[in-house]
């Protein structure tokens, strides 16, 4: 167990059938568990430390790495193929939030984190009290060309010579509106979260797997399934994954409300920041 006073974080390992998920907590309150985008140097605290002051007095919040990101476990490429990244992640999400003592939550996503997010609110709808997406993958039903330019950018980011700052800051101005809210020190910390070996080898195993699956698996068809009250949160220029492709889950899911922000890409979170928390605090405050 690490303890970061800092930020009062506790991060913890838990064992599951499947391999061990990193969780850091914080707060106190009715447990909101918030999920991690994908892309390269991404992880649960790298994508949402600096919402936790706007969340911790009010929830619980829980942040897992999901396989394959962060200190878990890293599945197999067997595994990746069989069932994909979704199904792997709401199995091992769903028993490490078991043993973790945690029942029923408040539920985040964004992008591949939102596709996992999606999949548990349809397998343990009554756990889930409310539902967050942001720009989800799979919920999506593209429209125009596959893969999209942000998905292009991962898929290339190990590929040939490999990771370098170059792809990092060409990665970091796909995902974004506005890369100048961007420093040269936090894409340098990105990166480098980037170069750990057993991530490296994780990600040419799962662009493998999401090739031959051709994809997210298409959770569109069952977005019907939701019971849990919903809000959709998109950047109007998202790159990766496309507003034109929300309005399937805008038709089909019974109780949803939707913010559209201008001049703003995939990681609204970041973007912008103040307003996300509130929409998101008001929404769970209703």
């Amino acid at each position: 167990m690490s303890q970061d006073t800092a930020a009062e974080i506790t991060t913890t390992t838990v064992s599951t059938q499947f391999g061990d998920i990193s969780i850091s907590r914080s707060g106190a309150g009715a447990p909101l568990v918030m999920l991690h985008g994908g892309g390269p140097g991404a992880s649960a605290l790298a994508n949402y430390r600096d919402n936790l002051p706007a969340f911790v007095d009010d929830f619980e919040v829980i942040l897992p790495d999901q396989p394959g990101f962060g200190d878990s476990y890293i599945p197999t490429e067997a595994d990746l193929l069989d069932k994909g990244i979704t199904n792997i992640t709401v199995e091992a999400l769903l028993e490490a939030l078991d043993n973790a003592g945690i029942d029923r939550f408040h539920l985040m996503g964004n992008s591949l984190g939102g596709a996992a997010a999606i999949a548990m609110a349809i397998a343990a709808p009554t756990r889930v009290l409310k539902l967050i997406l942001m720009a989800p993958g799979g919920g999506w039903f593209p429209e125009g060309p596959r893969p999209t330019e942000g998905q292009k950018m991962m898929f290339r980011y190990y590929n040939g010579e490999g990771p370098t700052l170059k792809k990092m800051k060409d990665f970091v101005s796909m995902m974004v509106a506005d890369p100048r809210q961007f420093d040269a020190a936090s894409i340098q910390k990105r990166y480098d979260a980037s170069l750990d070996p057993r991530h490296i080898a994780f990600y040419h195993e799962y662009n493998n797997a999401f090739a031959k699956r051709r994809g997210m698996d298409p959770l569109w068809r069952d977005v019907h399934k939701i019971t849990a009250p919903t809000l959709l949160l998109w950047g109007r220029d998202d790159r990766t994954i496309t507003l034109a492709g929300a309005g399937v889950m805008l038709a089909n899911i019974r109780n949803v409300q939707m913010h559209v922000f201008g001049n703003c890409g995939h990681w609204v979170q970041v973007e912008r920041k103040a307003e996300f928390e509130r929409l998101v605090l008001d929404f769970l405050a209703e």
